[in-house]
């Protein structure tokens, strides 16, 4: 049986940097999902105008786009990776969405 000679507090720091690599990824993943759900969106619904029907649900997928990259811009800052330029390029990130990053969604009205 093979015994780890490491010091307790280096065993704790990979493990710390293995959890914020995973993180990072399930946050870059999450990101890349939820523009791809807003590009398919517009793509079904052409370059023109949508209709006032469907905004609600664009503006919803837009927010949720924007929660997805601000928990991804969070993720890597706390990794030490503090220019955000390189994402918002990287994934073609559009401006409306990054408006909207870090912004609470409004709460729900409750039923009359």
């Amino acid at each position: 049986m093979s015994r780890d000679l490491r010091p307790p507090v280096d065993i704790l720091h990979y493990e710390i940097v293995q959890e914020q690599a995973s993180a990072l990824g399930r946050m870059g993943r999450a990101l890349e999902q939820s523009l791809t759900r807003l590009r398919e969106f517009d793509a079904a619904h052409g370059s023109s105008e949508v209709p006032a029907s469907m905004q609600p649900a664009r503006r919803k997928l837009v927010m949720e786009a924007g929660h997805a990259l601000w928990m991804f811009v969070v993720q890597r800052e706390a990794c030490g990776l503090r220019d955000s330029r390189h994402i918002m390029r990287t994934y073609d990130v559009p401006s409306e969405v990054q408006r909207c990053m870090g912004l609470a969604p409004a709460p729900s009205k409750p039923a009359s």
